[in-house]
């Protein structure tokens, strides 16, 4: 497909710049996604290759206007693509390209449903190196308004959750959280709390809640998980409590000897990759925030050996288990 020059292009979900920087040479490129680190991912990538200046925006904010072309990489999560689409067909006009891309084996029936039903008339191009594209314009018959909060309740925790599209687990509480609640402790003599990888900020309000005087940041890289967590700790929790919420990758310019507690759910995919890397690098975070004698309480299946690297940045003499299941163990490991 031939683009004539100086046209605006809406990219979505650019994980690390490769369309942005592509298309900076002869377009004017708004980049949005959800995402802190493909944020400073592209920001990086357009300097290395001295690629013109973006509009960076999160998958929260407006879609832009004047927009000529929209590509797209289709997200792993539905709920997060159906905000999608129906943003775009509420903003655009049906002379309006929109592209989406994505591994073909990841694209199915029910994908294209989604855009048929909340953006309009869709087909697909053929598989080439295993990725197929998805042709679609904004002509649905309706304009579908798509609320982009699901509320649940916390079973016998007696708490509710927002999520917005994003958020991990947003329809449900997974199962290493659901687990972890009942180890978090009470009665803390410690002020300052971070929870690490917070998602919808679950673990944050149980250890609120049960511990009314702590100091509780959140920090996760998804703009829709802080925000989600705000919400929840503010509802949960009230106005009054000392709360901060903040989008960051890990614990990237925090001071050291900032907390006495550090309590950690981490991911172990980025984007279709298993990968123990993201992992790592909050331990690491974890340590340097952490005061003299603060503690790391983390959550993680078992065979993910997370006991062997917290040994080898503490010391095995530091590290305890708090509790274990057929497929979670919960460690502590003290600085």
């Amino acid at each position: 497909m031939n683009i004539e020059p100086g046209k605006h292009i809406l990219i979505l979900n650019d994980s690390f710049g490769a369309l942005s920087c592509w298309f900076t040479h002869e377009h004017s490129v708004t980049m949005m996604s959800d995402s802190y680190i493909a944020h400073q991912g592209v920001l990086e990538n357009l300097a290395t290759n001295q690629c013109k200046n973006i509009t960076l925006s999160n998958t929260l904010d407006d879609i832009p206007a004047n927009v000529d072309y929209v590509l797209m990489q289709i997200p792993r999560s539905n709920r997060h693509l159906v905000w999608q689409l129906s943003q775009l067909r509420l903003r655009l006009g049906q002379s309006v390209p929109v592209i989406a891309v994505n591994k073909a084996k990841e694209i199915h029936t029910s994908t294209l449903a989604l855009f048929e039903k909340y953006l309009g008339s869709t087909h697909t191009s053929l598989a080439w190196k295993k990725h197929r594209l998805v042709f679609s314009i904004a002509d649905s018959s309706k304009k579908l308004a798509v609320d982009p909060l699901t509320k649940w309740q916390v079973d016998s925790h007696n708490f509710e959750l927002s999520n917005l599209p994003n958020v991990y687990s947003g329809e449900k509480l997974d199962q290493g959280a659901r687990f972890m609640l009942d180890y978090l402790p009470k009665d803390l003599n410690t002020k300052r709390v971070i929870d690490l990888g917070c998602g919808n900020g679950v673990l944050s309000v149980k250890l609120g809640i049960d511990n009314p005087n702590v100091r509780i940041t959140c920090v996760d890289e998804s703009y829709m998980a802080t925000t989600s967590a705000q919400t929840n700790l503010l509802n949960n929790l009230g106005k009054q409590r000392d709360i901060t919420c903040i989008t960051n990758n890990c614990l990237d310019g925090f001071e050291s000897d900032t907390a006495e507690l550090v309590i950690c759910n981490p991911p172990f995919h980025q984007q279709q990759a298993i990968t123990d890397h993201i992992a790592w690098q909050m331990f690491c975070d974890a340590k340097h925030v952490l005061c003299n004698d603060g503690k790391l309480l983390v959550i993680g299946n078992r065979h993910l050996g997370y006991d062997v690297k917290l040994s080898k940045l503490f010391g095995k003499s530091k590290v305890k288990l708090i509790a274990s299941n057929k497929k979670f163990v919960i460690l502590q490991a003290t600085k």
